[in-house]
């Protein structure tokens, strides 16, 4: 299944084929009659074909027959109409960028197939355009796959890597590289298809995190149940974000703050402790001397299990698997970031700049 603009470039390969083949076609039998009907040589044959086909108007090679004669008005007939076909679909494609679009589409699948680590953005409508503006800001490789033409062009238009096609296919999933990305986000308007999107990307991929949209609260059991690591009504969230807004206005805006990065002061961050690397698994956060080393605070702790430990103290004891959530300015986590393994080494990101 290719998408819509790969069906165009190839309809367009394939037309200007046909009509190579048929010019052949044409010039080979123009070769052949006057050859073996007029009895030329295969020099004078090819030639007086040439001549005929490009109506240049020279002479005969040689006296034709009445026959040839005919034959000739038939070849050049035929000509006519065979170049200007070429002539037309070439103008085509010239006049609509289907070259630039072949050459755009052969670069864009380079790139897909480059990718590694990267992040795949199911559905380009106004959710799905928000997270391709934060994965932007954030500086994360991503995908956007979309069924909807104008959209996929919207995506283009905006330099994001796109790719058209249905994403509840394999074959649509395994194109932009399912089985290397770390993280899929279903943000389709249906409720169905998101829910199909991460059951196809959990089989090719068991290991992915999978965050999907719900617009019901009854979809949101059914996308966990179906495999989803983290489901998202956004009418539900809007709800709670509204009336956190109405009665802790403060507050919001503060976490708002240092989640987006709108302020430029503060940043949170996600680290996970390899215990291969970080020396100070088995120590107790005091002895780690985090906040000292880097200025940076470590705001809660989950474990490998799930298990949140918010507010952790000085005791609290370093765990392998141990996922800190610290929080601090852009230089305090990049301090941190010489001394822990983030968990954005996976996709080899660090934090943002003021």
């Amino acid at each position: 299944m290719y998408s819509t603009l790969e069906q165009k470039y190839r309809r367009l390969q394939k037309e200007l084929m046909v009509g190579a083949i048929s010019l052949g076609g044409v010039f080979l039998t123009g070769t052949l009659w006057y050859k073996f009907v007029e009895g030329w040589s295969w020099e004078e044959a090819a030639y007086m074909t040439v001549i005929t086909l490009t109506t240049v108007g020279f002479g005969e090679t040689n006296p034709l027959s009445s026959r040839g004669r005919l034959f000739t008005i038939a070849l050049i007939l035929l000509g006519v109409v065979t170049i200007g076909y070429m002539v037309n679909r070439f103008t085509e494609a010239v006049i609509q960028g289907y070259f630039q679009e072949g050459m755009r589409l052969r670069q864009q699948r380079r790139l897909m197939e480059s990718l590694t680590k990267h992040y795949i953005i199911c559905g380009f409508s106004r959710t799905g355009r928000q997270i391709a503006k934060e994965f932007q800001a954030e500086g994360v490789p991503f995908v956007v796959i979309d069924a909807n033409l104008e959209s996929v062009e919207d995506a283009q238009a905006q330099n994001y890597i796109t790719y058209q096609g249905d994403v509840t296919l394999d074959e649509t999933l395994i194109k932009v590289g399912v089985e290397r990305a770390i993280c899929i986000v279903a943000a389709l308007p249906s409720d169905a298809e998101n829910l199909y999107t991460v059951l196809t990307a959990k089989t090719l991929n068991p290991g992915i995190r999978a965050i999907a949209r719900a617009s019901t609260e009854e979809s949101v059991k059914k996308l966990q149940r179906g495999g989803a690591d983290t489901v998202v009504s956004p009418y539900i969230t809007g709800g709670k974000r509204m009336a956190a807004a109405a009665l802790r206005p403060q507050v919001l805006d503060f976490v708002d703050g240092f989640i987006s990065g709108t302020d430029r002061q503060f940043y949170m961050e996600e680290f996970l402790l390899d215990p291969a690397v970080y020396p100070y698994v088995g120590h107790t956060l005091r002895q780690a001397r985090l906040r000292s080393q880097s200025g940076a605070l470590v705001i809660a702790i989950r474990r490998a299990d799930g298990h949140l430990i918010g507010g952790p103290t000085g005791d609290t004891v370093l765990l392998p698997g141990d996922t800190l959530i610290c929080m601090g300015t852009s230089e305090q986590l990049r301090s941190l970031n010489q001394i822990l393994i983030p968990i954005s080494s996976r996709r080899r990101r660090r934090p943002r700049n003021n």
